[in-house]
């Protein structure tokens, strides 16, 4: 019978993380590809041995790049090649020359980051992970205090730089892309929670974690990095997702715990954001609109409210029928209990319909099928 290679992956994970025969400041040794081990001290050989002893259960596809060939491929971290910033640390653009490719080089804050043993398991378990609508993860490094992870670089920014503060020569994404790109980042998170294995928890969705590719295919990054934090890291966990409040359920502020359900409702303000153009959080307008959620909730109420949460940019260039099933699905995902939220995968398949619609012309037997569908009641929720 053959193996499931990330079954496989997650008991040799568990087993490096059990492992208690090295401490958490010795350095690891370089893996490459192929298991090979590199020359270095007595501690690191024992390291390096330990995993080749698994190589015969997996094949780790991450590769293991020294401090010195990250910091030539992105020009010693200049300034001029940093493309992001966010509660992980700061994203370079690099050149690895050597293999003439251009990669996304994610330097993770020093304060912040836990031991090598643990980020070993974890940075195992995300390379792992396949999908075309997740960024690759090509490699990582682990010099002394430094912890980097590389991966797939992807031209066209985030999903953030094409929906809110556009210059007046760009063109506003259109209903189609807008749900196209709903769609893929669904598939994404559905990936995450049902496929993986172990399953994992996105706990940062949001727009500016949604890249583009040339096509304007979602790819989704930063997924799971919340576990590569240290133990007893809350103060600095707590204070990340403060800054990303306009997306958090709300039992996370009761309970202190991020689940899938919590997942899907990050992903319902992701998707009213793709359909409003607003922002999650945005202190330029009045208090009672601030915050787009609570601003929603009463609209969500009467049908004949919904335009007005449609962004202004698409200057009425959209399906009425598919306008009110998104946000059917949207107000389904933002339930205040999380028990009666649908499953990701339901919500991705009933994005498959809308985002094949360019006109009105989609049936209202079929509009309501596919709400049924999300729903799992067998009624709409608006």
């Amino acid at each position: 019978m053959k193996k499931n290679p990330l079954k496989t992956s997650k008991s040799y994970v568990n087993e490096i993380k059990a492992s208690q025969k090295y401490d958490d400041g010795e350095e690891l040794c370089p893996i490459a590809r192929s298991f090979s081990m590199y020359t270095g001290n007595g501690k690191q050989s024992m390291i390096a041995a330990d995993i080749l002893r698994h190589g015969n259960l997996i094949k780790v596809p991450a590769t293991v790049f020294t401090f010195r060939e990250l910091a030539i491929a992105t020009e010693n971290f200049s300034p001029e090649l940093l493309v992001g910033e966010g509660g992980f640390g700061r994203v370079y653009k690099g050149h690895l020359k050597n293999i003439n490719k251009i990669v996304a080089v994610k330097q993770l804050d020093r304060n912040w980051i836990q031991g090598n043993r643990e980020f070993l398991a974890e940075v195992l378990t995300l390379s792992l992970v396949n999908h075309p609508n997740l960024v690759n993860l090509i490699g990582y490094c682990a010099d002394g205090r430094q912890r980097i992870l590389v991966y797939e670089y992807i031209k066209n920014g985030s999903l953030k730089d094409h929906l809110h503060d556009l210059p007046p020569d760009k063109k506003p994404l259109d209903w189609y892309t807008r749900m196209q790109i709903a769609k893929g980042a669904a598939q994404g998170l559905e990936y995450l929670h049902d496929t993986a294995n172990p399953s994992i928890i996105y706990r940062d969705f949001k727009i500016s974690n949604i890249l583009l590719d040339e096509m304007f295919n979602p790819k989704l990054s930063d997924f799971g990095l919340s576990k590569l934090g240290q133990k007893g890291g809350e103060d600095h966990e707590s204070s990340r997702l403060m800054e990303t409040y306009g997306y958090c359920a709300p039992e996370y502020a009761q309970t202190d715990h991020l689940t899938t359900e919590s997942d899907v409702y990050c992903f319902g303000a992701v998707f009213l954001e793709i359909i409003s153009g607003r922002k999650a959080i945005d202190n330029s307008k009045p208090a009672e609109e601030d915050n787009l959620v609570e601003w929603a909730k009463p609209l969500f109420k009467d049908r004949s409210n919904f335009t007005l949460m449609v962004d202004p940019l698409l200057e009425g260039t959209y399906p009425e029928k598919g306008l009110n099933q998104a946000l059917a699905i949207a107000a389904m995902c933002l339930q205040e209990e999380a028990s009666t939220r649908p499953l990701i995968g339901d919500v991705a398949t009933a994005l498959e319909y809308l985002a094949m619609e360019t006109d009105e012309d989609m049936s209202a037997t079929e509009t309501e099928k596919n709400s049924r569908e999300v729903s799992g009641h067998g009624e709409e929720m608006v």
